[in-house]
């Protein structure tokens, strides 16, 4: 990992406290930079690109709502993660922070440093604890720039073979399609309990044991699943600040951590494709969509992603019209490494069957184009964590 993912800015005028959190931080391998106003801290931002930025929002030389507007006006820091914190408790400070743009209210205290040490860690993809040694499941991101390319399917079936190629390892598949989830659709999931009912407990209680007793295991799918908001109006309801420690307890519990992230790429998911080993695209051979994906793709290199764990796949069961694979691989700058073959409506037929294909159609080159890529994305994740 660089050291610019790995950077947090420290905004905050109060020196005791800024030399308090820089030494906790770099106990755990993270490097800080400190700033003692809004303004500098601006700069700072700016010229450095921290991963995250923690201010306390109370400043001297100009207001917090002012700081948090410059940083999202501005491409190089529209995203980037800024928790506010602060010794104000008033529930109307909180909600005005957030409205204002800031990811994160916290009231300074002994007993938040856990919960922002969760959250930085998690943000930048390191372990909490100090000597970094505890075991971290292989995250797995599955993105697209446009909708209607498959990457559900394409997700699952690719997470039921790392299932059968690694039979004695565990799987789980996490559903942060927003504001609704599909894998849930696909696999034929009938439980409650999904991202948003999660969030809501504790984090404290949201343990190992706990994970593997709650969610279930998909029999068919041999995955374990986190299922998706199954409506939009739960999905306003999504505890964001709660979803990296959820991550992080998933890690910590199964050996493959397998998120479907559609095309929801936001505040919220880039810090997930940023802590990923592999981050799968799915592209389609329309203009639209190789296009997209370029911006996307140019964007997330923007944003600190390394180029060489990025896996292009082009899905073609969404629809054999469009350009050749010499041509998207041109506009992309990228190979192309698998090619998911047409195969008309069997995909449909085994999605709403609720089947893999690997089951479905175990002989067919479409479920072999699946097998081959399983295997290519888990040597490029073993490859890019050794790195």
């Amino acid at each position: 990992m660089d050291a610019e993912s790995r950077t947090v800015l420290l905004v905050d005028h109060d020196v005791a406290s800024r030399a308090f959190l820089t030494r906790v931080l770099r106990e755990r391998g993270i490097q800080v930079l400190q700033a003692g106003t809004g303004k500098e801290g601006l700069i700072f931002a700016w010229r450095d690109r921290p991963a995250m930025i923690i201010a306390d929002p109370s400043f001297t030389d100009i207001d917090g709502k002012t700081f948090i507007q410059k940083l999202r006006n501005d491409a190089r820091t529209a995203y980037t993660p800024v928790i506010a914190l602060s010794k104000d408790s008033r529930p109307g400070r909180l909600s005005e922070c957030l409205r204002n743009g800031y990811d994160e209210y916290l009231v300074k205290s002994g007993k938040i440093i856990e919960e922002l040490l969760s959250l930085v860690s998690n943000a930048l993809g390191v372990d909490q604890s100090a000597g970094g040694d505890e075991k971290r499941g292989m995250l797995l991101t599955f993105l697209s720039a446009k909708g209607g390319t498959g990457t559900s399917s394409v997700c699952a079936n690719v997470a039921v073979h790392i299932a059968e190629q690694h039979p004695k390892e565990s799987v789980v598949v996490v559903d942060m399609v927003l504001p609704i989830g599909s894998i849930g659709l696909i696999v034929d999931y009938q439980g409650t309990e999904n991202i948003v009912t999660i969030a809501d407990i504790p984090p404290e209680e949201i343990t190992p044991d706990f994970l593997r007793e709650t969610l279930p295991k998909i029999n068919t799918w041999n995955f374990h699943l986190l299922a998706g908001s199954p409506n939009p109006e739960m999905s306003n309801s999504l505890q964001i600040k709660r979803v990296p420690h959820i991550l992080d307890a998933l890690r910590r519990t199964f050996d493959y951590v397998v998120v479907d992230l559609g095309r929801s790429l936001s505040r919220i998911t880039l810090p997930i494709v940023q802590q990923a080993d592999a981050v799968v695209m799915i592209v389609t051979t329309d203009l639209s969509t190789v296009t997209l994906t370029k911006t996307v793709l140019d964007y997330l290199e923007s944003k600190g992603v390394s180029p060489e764990k990025i896996y292009p796949m082009i899905n073609r069961v969404v629809g054999l019209e469009g350009l050749m694979r010499s041509d998207v691989e041109e506009m992309l700058g990228k190979a192309i490494r698998v090619t998911v073959p047409y195969m008309g409506g069997a995909l449909t037929l085994a999605n709403n069957q609720h089947q893999p294909l690997s089951k479905k159609l175990a002989f067919d080159s479409s479920s072999i184009a699946f097998q081959q890529a399983t295997l290519q994305i888990i040597q490029l994740a073993e490859t890019m964590r050794a790195a």
